[in-house]
């Protein structure tokens, strides 16, 4: 009886090695290049530059903040109103390494002070595209280049321009069509409403819908998104389809955090109510979800 054991017993593990070497055989490695782009992805990290242009006071900075929780503004200066009348545009970048779960990302964020505010605004879009322009060279430079330049190599190109629209005017202004014209062949567009609590809903749905038509009319690229996947789950579904009726995104900016009814909101206060940012009452959540998720 103990040698049929014996004799089963060895058949058994030379069925199983058998099938090991077999599995072994059959194995390529390839299916393990998912991990490895994800650990070499966590290891270096990733980069995201923002180029944010619109008028001075329509909420910038604290939407920037807001979006990332950080604050890139903490050593910024306002200028004086006489100090506007002959002022012209200029670039200025602020970066900050944050980290999320494990996962690093630097942000780099473009800004433009001085865009409109001059009494003299023709061509003030000029050192946008220009600095555009030379991102782009510098990459393709240090990209062609061998060895230790290409490890040295920093992605400064412009990933996306959020165009900030004043609340009070019916569409778009022909500072805003020229400025567009001449960044939407450089740079993915995404027309932004600033500080829409300056609107009721009804009034906000008007202007974007203004705003809308004169992007068509004057042939105007924006960003478009892609086409959902026929195997995407409703819900990725549902929820692209809200992010894309919502553009141009009205937005609501704050950093100031309150408790309301036990639960702690980022939101602004009104001497009728307070608006949580990240509700309903505003396309805030909609915009960091297209950005950031």
């Amino acid at each position: 009886m103990s040698e049929k054991v014996s004799v089963f017993s060895e058949t058994k593990n030379k069925s199983s090695l058998s099938r090991k070497l077999k599995f072994d055989l059959e194995h390529v490695g390839f299916s393990s290049l998912p991990e490895q782009v994800h650990r070499k992805s966590l290891k270096k990290g990733f980069e995201f530059t923002l180029l944010i242009v619109g008028d001075s006071g329509l909420g910038k900075s604290t939407l920037v903040n807001s979006l990332f929780m950080t604050d890139l503004y903490a050593d910024r200066v306002l200028d004086q109103v006489s100090d506007k009348y002959e002022k012209t545009v200029s670039i200025t970048t602020r970066t900050a390494e944050l980290e999320e779960k494990g996962v690093k990302l630097k942000l780099t964020v473009v800004d433009t002070p001085g865009f409109g505010d001059s009494l003299d605004a023709s061509e003030c879009w000029k050192k946008i595209t220009d600095y555009i322009d030379e991102q782009f060279y510098s990459y393709y430079t240090h990209e062609s280049g061998y060895g230790l330049e290409r490890r040295r190599l920093h992605d400064t190109r412009i990933h996306c321009c959020l165009y900030f629209l004043p609340p009070y005017v019916r569409g778009l202004r022909p500072i805003d069509i020229e400025t567009m014209k001449c960044l939407q062949t450089r740079v993915n567009i995404v027309p932004v409403i600033g500080k829409a609590d300056a609107l009721t809903k009804s009034e906000l749905e008007i202007l974007k819908n203004n705003i809308l038509n004169d992007i068509d009319k004057y042939d105007i690229k924006v960003y478009e998104f892609p086409a959902c996947d026929s195997d995407d789950d409703e819900e990725f579904k549902r929820l692209d389809e809200q992010i894309k009726t919502s553009i141009p995104f009205g937005i609501i900016g704050s950093n100031t955090v309150m408790e309301v009814g036990g639960r702690r909101i980022r939101g602004r206060a009104y001497p009728w109510g307070i608006i949580d940012i990240e509700s309903d009452s505003c396309d805030f959540s909609k915009l960091r979800t297209f950005l950031c998720r």
